[in-house]
């Protein structure tokens, strides 16, 4: 706890980021490494979940968005598919107390309808539990891929258009964001990923223009309040330009 207050220390309350979305790598090489069960993995990371929406709610960040399980997870074997089916459902129920404590508001983006009943019912009862939470929002990333909102939203424009409802002339960088199941969320300033990889994955392609991109080589279930700490205090210390020199930022 030490060490935690002293990184915490360095971070300026006034430049903390206002959205942070992470990829939450390596359960199961976590687990390989212990000679245990990919599904052992899954069930550690979830403490690593909890921790990092707590120091969120904490340090009055506004948005976290996890990447809890992907439209190509889908292709995973069947036993880990429905061994994520249902930490995920068994999760979100056990956490809604403290989601409740916290003021964390849950959100949910994907294709949900493809998400099993149970933990589909799971996670709608707590996303209606917490809407009236004023704090923290938690976007849960399930059943998702940046294609297919992409792709969704082009559809969506296009049927627009077929309706005569849109005039392709009024089709801007706003109104294709409204189309996307993140409209009215700002972009994340802060990606994180876990697990060594440095790759985005079809993750939030779209919203990620301008984040700052963070790697990291430890494994999701050893990401904790320490290292997310870590990768704030780096945060801070960059120099965001969006497109600007630094003269020009240090006269705005």
């Amino acid at each position: 706890m030490d060490e935690l207050q002293n990184i915490l220390s360095q971070l300026d309350p006034r430049r903390m980021p206002r959205h942070v979305a992470m990829i939450m790598d390596g359960n199961g090489r976590w687990a390989k490494k212990r000679g245990q069960n990919r599904s052992d993995g899954h069930y550690e990371g979830i403490t690593s979940v909890h921790n990092v929406t707590e120091l969120s709610s904490d340090l009055g960040i506004g948005y976290l968005t996890l990447y809890a399980f992907s439209t190509e997870n889908w292709n995973r074997p069947t036993e880990e598919v429905e061994t994520l089916m249902y930490l995920i459902g068994w999760a979100i129920e056990r956490e809604l107390p403290e989601l409740l404590r916290n003021n964390v508001r849950i959100h949910l983006i994907g294709d949900i309808e493809r998400i099993p009943e149970g933990p589909r019912k799971k996670l709608f009862d707590c996303r209606d539990a917490t809407a009236h939470c004023t704090g923290l929002q938690l976007n849960m990333c399930l059943s998702y891929s940046s294609r297919w909102e992409i792709t969704e939203a082009a559809r969506r424009i296009a049927e627009l258009a077929r309706r005569g409802e849109l005039d392709p002339e009024e089709i801007d960088e706003d109104k294709f964001a409204s189309m996307l199941p993140t409209a009215g969320i700002p972009d994340p300033d802060l990606l994180i990923r876990t697990g060594g990889e440095e790759r985005i994955s079809n993750y939030l392609l779209w919203q990620i223009a301008y984040s700052e991109l963070y790697f990291t080589p430890v494994l999701w279930p050893d990401f904790g309040k320490v290292e997310y700490a870590r990768a704030l205090v780096d945060f801070q210390q960059r120099e965001r330009r969006f497109g600007k020199t630094s003269e020009q930022i240090a006269t705005d």
